[in-house]
């Protein structure tokens, strides 16, 4: 048990919600909440186990329009809403229409994460850390990342007036670096890339125990925050589950995150428990959970990331085995993608839809295009494709590929002439 958690403890009694323990995912061991992510018996990590009690349809859409309106199913306080977050979610699920007859499906939604504050999903996991954070008496908000976690962090901590300590790679895109430091923390480059800061980050949070590290010690606490793109999902939906999903893939535990809030909706009867498949996006040059599927093992090797999808190039993924294990579960794959393909999603996306996704969303929609091609996707089914942040944090990724279509003098004629009229 931590410093942190026990001050905590012996001031008052801990209020996370419905969590009531820990749970290793190997083998199920059971020990209490604490800011801790391995368990002590199986050295498997832990994940929160939950008394849910009764929660009603009503009650969810009563609540705020923000990820506090499923506080009754996350690791939070049961005031969370009370004190200065950056409150994320409710972002919107678009009918794709034009993109689905690209793609060759039927019905496309795309749920566009692009509109949370720092303009990516990582708001809505941050948001839980930190409450979470605040509950086990921590005084610093910090993170490794690759980009979208390290402005979500720092915005957050701003907003909850604490000091953040936020560790990226020095070759993160420039976007995502001066995203970051105008929240005025402490942004520290590591000569290295996301694993090397991954490992430094898990040495600080040891020797720092008022840090806490939103994906490292309170990381079960952070994860259970992609659940909320699940709950949104189905409730725009009308309270169902699509029948097909496509996730990109880091870590990989917002992949198994998203299924563990479909399942929770079926058991607690907020929606009807119908199957549904789940189906992981890489890209190339960063695929290790990909390869291991296309082998058929059930052990992801590491490998050294070389793609300009940054966001997603981690590579030796935490959650890895149990995406294996989701998407083998519910009938789905895992694909990946080369960066060329990566930009043609991100323009298809663009021209189709009217939304600007960065690189992760260009590895989404270019892999949902190779799952039906290769007759993975069902054509006929409804589909969902994650959109998890905005293309203006990779403006790099485009810019040799896009531009003006002509540069004119300033007359009729011109304008004219260059359309071919």
């Amino acid at each position: 048990m931590t410093a942190a958690l026990s001050a905590t403890s012996a001031n008052k009694t801990l209020d996370l919600g419905p969590a009531v323990e820990l749970v290793s995912k190997e083998e199920g061991h059971r020990q209490p909440l604490a800011p801790e992510f391995v368990s002590v018996e199986d050295f498997s990590p832990l994940e929160v186990a939950y008394d849910f009690g009764r929660v009603r349809r009503e009650d969810i859409e009563a609540g705020p329009r923000n990820i506090w309106r499923y506080k009754k199913l996350l690791p939070v306080p049961s005031t969370v809403e009370e004190t200065p977050n950056t409150e994320p979610g409710c972002t919107r699920l678009v009918r794709a229409d034009r993109l689905a007859k690209e793609l060759g499906l039927k019905r496309v939604w795309v749920k566009d994460d692009t509109g949370n504050p720092t303009h990516s999903f990582k708001d809505r996991v941050v948001a839980v850390a930190l409450a979470a954070a605040r509950e086990f008496g921590f005084e610093v908000l910090a993170c490794p990342s690759t980009g979208n976690l390290a402005n979500a962090t720092a915005a957050a901590a701003a907003r909850a007036g604490w000091r953040s300590v936020v560790l990226i790679p020095k070759s993160l895109e420039r976007a995502k670096i001066l995203t970051t430091a105008v929240y005025d923390g402490d942004l520290i480059a590591v000569d290295g890339n996301y694993d090397d800061v991954n490992r430094l980050a898990t040495e600080l949070a040891a020797e720092h125990p008022k840090w806490a590290f939103v994906n490292v010690n309170v990381r079960p606490y952070y994860s259970e925050g992609s659940k909320t793109l699940a709950y949104e999902v189905a409730e725009q939906l009308g309270w169902r589950i699509p029948e097909q999903i496509v996730v990109p893939i880091a870590s990989g535990s917002q992949l198994t995150k998203v299924d563990k809030g479909f399942r929770e909706l079926g058991q607690l009867g907020l929606v009807d428990a119908s199957p549904y498949k789940v189906f992981g996006a890489q890209a190339t040059g960063c695929s290790p959970v990909s390869t291991a599927f296309r082998n058929g093992h059930d052990v992801v090797q590491p490998v050294k990331p070389d793609t300009i999808a940054r966001s997603l190039a981690i590579g030796n993924p935490a959650d890895g085995p149990y995406v294996l294990d989701v998407v083998n579960r519910t009938g789905g794959a895992i694909e990946d993608v080369t960066d060329e393909e990566v930009v043609e999603g991100i323009r298809l996306l663009a021209r189709t839809e009217g939304i600007f996704t960065e690189t992760a969303g260009g590895v989404t929609v270019a892999t949902a295009k190779k799952l039906v091609e290769t007759g993975k996707l069902d054509p006929d089914a409804e589909t969902v494709l994650l959109i998890t942040g905005d293309g203006l944090k990779t403006l790099d990724a485009v810019e040799n590929h896009v531009g003006p279509k002509a540069t004119v003098p300033p007359s009729a004629e011109a304008v004219a002439k260059a359309l071919g009229y």
